[in-house]
């Protein structure tokens, strides 16, 4: 079995990172150095001075993403700073280049103060089309969403909530149907209330999702606990209809599905037994996931759905949110909402072929995902 960490490092040591700037233009004589540079561009210059719309048609702006993060919630790993979030930011503009034709660049800051955070984005935003928001904690994150996204004349968008939302609403819709279930009657239970949790279940209900119960480290999450963040509280409002109390073990009685956004090792098998037949386990947490598929299996488990590409079903961000800048470039688009994240979701599972409890989702290296999603953005 390869070790990924150990080649990994040498990758990176010897790469030395892995983006460069490359020019699009090729500087042969003083005709080419006086287009590109002086005296030529200063007409570009005073054109956007005049209409500062123009700046996408002239410059790097109309296709060009600045990947936002403090380091506060990186991978698994926690909050380890933004030094370390730096090649984690170097490998997604890798992702949005290759899948989606997208420039983005790794901006790493050295503040975990929301004001600072949301003041510097709006300082660094003339020159970016879009803000991808990008491990950062909740519930920080939730706000410097919200503000960026009024304040601001181009999308915003934080993959970690919502590109996560995208990919596990799809293949749930592929799930359930091979199950033969349908969205209104199945009862969903989920561990995990940070910033996927919350956005996954915001978008499940917004799809029709009837019945869903959340658990955090505190347990179930119902209108009967005190001390609930604002966001929490929210999720109490419209989760939970029948205010149960307890742990995840009273939470996921008689549920059909499981969507774990949370820790490892927290599924156990005898909680599966205890769900309805042919149950759904989307066990999300990474590197490990809540459980190990061969546990789940041997539990009576239907689908199971990891974030991990060496097991079947890999629910991976890069299914979604490539394409969803895409779109959002190309069409000028400045808000991207919930109803194109569900018609993104709904391209995602309708683009996957030859659907089995397996294969529920396109592979992530299918290059031609983009382009199914950018076209309903």
């Amino acid at each position: 079995m390869r070790n990924y960490k150990k080649e990994s490092l040498r990758l990176h040591g010897k790469l030395k990172g892995k983006l460069e700037i490359s020019s699009k233009i090729k500087l042969k004589n003083k005709n080419d150095l006086s287009l590109v540079y002086t005296p030529g561009v200063a007409e570009v210059s005073r054109v956007i001075g005049k209409n500062k719309k123009l700046t996408k048609k002239y410059t790097i702006k109309q296709n060009t993403i600045a990947i936002v993060t403090d380091g506060s919630a990186i991978l698994g790993l926690g909050n380890l700073g933004p030094e370390a979030a730096l090649p984690v930011m170097e490998g997604k503009a890798i992702l949005f280049k290759e899948f989606a034709n997208v420039d983005a660049f790794p901006i790493c800051l050295d503040t975990q103060d929301t004001e600072e955070i949301i003041k510097t984005v709006k300082y660094l935003a003339p020159v970016f089309g879009g803000i991808n928001l990008e491990d950062i904690s909740a519930p920080r994150c939730f706000e410097i969403e919200q503000r960026l996204k009024k304040e601001l004349d181009i999308p915003v968008f934080h993959d970690d909530q919502h590109g996560t939302a995208v990919v596990i609403l799809a293949g749930l819709i592929n799930a359930l149907k091979l199950r033969g279930s349908n969205k209104v009657n199945v009862k969903i239970a989920m561990n995990g209330a940070g910033a996927a949790g919350t956005a996954v279940a915001g978008l499940l209900l917004k799809y029709g999702f009837k019945n869903i119960i959340i658990c955090d480290s505190g347990g179930i999450i119902s209108n009967q606990r005190t001390g609930l963040t604002p966001a929490k509280k929210e999720l109490a409002k419209i989760t939970n209809k029948d205010n149960i109390v307890g742990n995840l073990s009273n939470a996921i009685k008689k549920t059909d599905v499981f969507i774990g956004v949370s820790a490892p090792n927290l599924l156990t098998e005898k909680m599966i037994k205890s769900m309805n037949p042919k149950p759904i386990i989307f066990a999300m947490a990474n590197p490990n996931p809540e459980i190990m598929p061969d546990k789940a299996k041997r539990a009576g488990a239907f689908i199971i759905a990891t974030g991990r590409s060496d097991f079947p079903n890999q629910v991976n961000n890069v299914l979604a949110f490539p394409g969803i800048f895409r779109g959002a470039l190309d069409k000028n688009v400045r808000d991207i909402n919930d109803k194109m994240l569900i018609r993104a979701a709904e391209a995602l599972a309708g683009y996957t072929s030859k659907l089995s409890v397996n294969n529920i989702l396109p592979s992530p290296l299918d290059k031609n995902v983009s382009n199914i999603i950018a076209k309903v953005i």
